[in-house]
């Protein structure tokens, strides 16, 4: 994924830690929505790696 991606996404998990859920989705939305086809599969594994910067909790698989 691009670099611009990656780090909305990051900033989307911090502002996510601070409470600040609405700035957050309107943030991981937008960049979600800017990716290419082929950038989704890794938006969905980044996103599936990083879901305990999101929630604290991590997902067993």
């Amino acid at each position: 994924m691009r670099p611009a991606i990656r780090s909305a996404l990051e900033h989307a998990a911090e502002l996510t830690r601070r409470n600040r859920l609405v700035d957050a989705l309107a943030l991981g939305e937008a960049a979600i929505n800017q990716a290419t086809d082929d950038e989704q599969p890794e938006i969905r594994q980044w996103l599936a790696d990083h879901v305990h910067d999101f929630t604290g909790k991590d997902i067993p698989r």
